[in-house]
């Protein structure tokens, strides 16, 4: 068992469910193999909001400083990260903004529909039920569980709330790959083995816990009172620049 780690899409994408023969993701070992860095990953993502963004305002072609600005990170970080890519960009010209949209699309599995089941349908995971950016982005929200069985059956938009104990037959009959946890610390845990159990290989965790999980599972914690802590980190640092005080 290993400790819990980190590890706008095209407009085509093939939607994936228990029968579908798609491409995947490709693995740790496989982007080692292909020379794509785990910091590389982690900034596609922002690339491709960035992309986005120059395409919504009518950008055909970006150079390499545009993009770098666009994206927050320097334009030699870009470069690299593009060319490990195969994307290099023409010389004098820049990159076409749609064509690299669909590069990193492709790369990090946007050119198709991931169904995600969210369990814990509290406040926050009630938000991200109805958040409409997941699927622009292309995540579904393709189920709702929760371990309150008085909850069972409340809809929430288009979905209706079922039992932990239906979780391996939605997983199966709605080819659920990734999971969302939004429960209490305590029950982070068993939720991630269940899901694990089912066949779930990537978990993104929003409760307060550190998780055990197989190798070959996948997680990522996002922990917003952490963020806020390092935030009143740097503002307590900043105030007491202004007065002169200790650093």
């Amino acid at each position: 068992m290993t400790d819990s780690r980190t590890a706008a899409s095209g407009d085509t994408r093939t939607r994936r469910g228990p029968e579908s023969h798609v491409d995947t993701l490709p693995g740790a070992d496989e982007r080692g193999r292909r020379g794509i860095s785990d910091a590389t990953v982690a900034r596609l993502p922002v690339y491709l909001r960035a992309l986005t963004s120059l395409t919504e305002r009518g950008t055909t072609t970006a150079s390499s400083e545009e993009l770098a600005t666009a994206a927050g990170v320097n334009s030699a970080k870009l470069r690299k990260d593009l060319s490990s890519l195969g994307s290099y960009g023409t010389r004098g010209v820049g990159y076409d903004v749609e064509y690299l949209r669909y590069q990193i699309a492709r790369e990090i599995g946007l050119t198709q529909d991931w169904p995600v089941v969210i369990v814990g349908v509290g406040n926050l995971g009630q938000a991200l039920a109805g958040y409409a950016g997941f699927a622009s982005r292309g995540f579904r929200v393709a189920a709702l569980v929760d371990l309150d069985r008085s909850r069972t059956g409340e809809r929430h938009g288009d979905l209706r709330v079922q039992r932990l104990g239906d979780l391996e037959h939605l997983v199966q009959e709605l080819g659920i790959s990734i999971g969302v946890i939004t429960t209490p610390a305590a029950a982070a845990q068993d939720v991630a083995d269940r899901l694990v159990a089912c066949g779930v290989t990537s978990i993104l965790n929003f409760a307060p816990a550190v998780l055990s999980v197989p190798d070959g599972v996948d997680v990522r914690k996002v922990d917003l009172s952490i963020e806020l802590q390092i935030l009143a980190f740097h503002e307590q640092r900043k105030a007491l620049d202004a007065v002169g005080g200790p650093t």
